[in-house]
């Protein structure tokens, strides 16, 4: 089964094929980074109008890198949500209204689900997926959420503890903006911690002492700023800063999993989402006494790989939605059917 999936929920478009026998045949990224840089943010109407712009261009693009023709597709997979309501309203428009064009499936994938089942895509090279057994613990870390999930199966999902304010990709961004680090700020201040020396500063692990599995961020944010504004304000003071605040971030996922796989006597735990990415949290994550799974680099972010994915694993069961457009910025992955 061919699907097609698009992925437009905030400032990336992404369009993929996935094959269920042959594994992804095709995957195209177009990032808005430079769009928003000058605003330091995602502005919602510009990411709309951005995703109209490049939505079509990118599908032919995919069609081509996968030899196909537009008739050779069996389903459209398409993120319904959560995210921006106009940004999702040009990917489900499009998706829903070829599927019915065409005359073949078509399903609205979570967007959280897609990036819980990311790391079960192996290298692009090898295009097949791999298998993750359940139930397993999954830690979704992006720009927008930040949480627990334990994973009984595909759709059955039950929230352990999520972020209380900030999710830890925007506590990231928040901090290398008050550091005036540029946008997007996580992979900047991540790479500047790295010049950090450890042990200059000692940040608070927010919530670790109450017991449970939520997270707190904001204090953490608001603390750097003091630091900063007490410090004599050096590159090397910068660097310092950064590297205390990443530590005390990573520090807290990492006591926060272990909690969460003891709770549920998990041996298994999937981290998801774009902060996925960060070499220190892959390092701390991997101490743990736990098969630990990361998806590949370049599905760490959002892309259309993993909405294609999500969504041929849905259809493929059987999954078939009305021909209507109804995307939903506010969906919790709780309310998902189990496959």
């Amino acid at each position: 089964m061919k699907v097609l999936g698009i992925e437009s929920s905030c400032d990336e478009t992404g369009v993929a094929i996935y094959d269920t026998e042959k594994g992804l045949l095709s995957d195209q990224l177009y990032s808005q980074i430079a769009l928003h840089a000058e605003y330091g943010g995602v502005v919602p109407e510009l990411a709309s109008r951005d995703h109209i712009r490049k939505t079509t261009p990118l599908i032919k693009e995919a069609l081509s890198e996968a030899n196909l023709q537009m008739s050779d597709l069996d389903g459209v997979a398409y993120t319904r949500g959560p995210g921006l309501i106009g940004a999702l309203m040009v990917g489900a428009s499009i998706g829903r209204t070829l599927a019915w064009g065409l005359d073949i499936p078509a399903v609205g994938v979570h967007h959280m689900e897609g990036h819980l089942l990311a790391p079960m895509l192996e290298d692009v090279a090898k295009g097949q997926a791999q298998s993750i057994d359940f139930p397993f613990v999954a830690l979704l870390v992006s720009g927008g959420h930040t949480m627990l999930v334990h994973v009984k199966a595909i759709g059955d999902y039950a929230i352990m503890g999520e972020s209380l304010d900030d999710a830890v990709g925007e506590a990231f961004d928040k901090t290398a903006k008050m550091l005036g680090l540029g946008y997007p700020g996580g992979p900047i201040l991540a790479a500047l911690a790295e010049k950090g020396i450890s042990g200059v500063y000692d940040f608070p692990r927010p919530m670790i002492r109450q017991g449970g599995l939520d997270f707190s961020f904001s204090g953490l944010k608001t603390h750097s700023l003091t630091t900063w504004q007490n410090s004599d304000k050096t590159d090397q003071d910068k660097a310092n800063i950064a590297h205390a605040f990443q530590e005390a971030v990573v520090d807290t996922l990492s006591i926060k999993c272990k909690r969460a796989l003891k709770s549920i006597e998990a041996e298994r735990l999937v981290i998801a989402g774009g902060v996925g990415a960060n070499k220190r949290l892959r390092e701390k994550l991997n101490e743990l006494k736990a098969e630990v799974f990361f998806p590949p680099m370049q599905f760490c972010t959002d892309n259309g790989a993993m909405i294609a994915y999500a969504g041929a694993i849905r259809l493929k069961a059987g999954y078939r939605e009305e021909a209507i457009i109804q995307p939903k910025p506010r969906w919790s992955l709780e309310d998902l059917p189990t496959l």
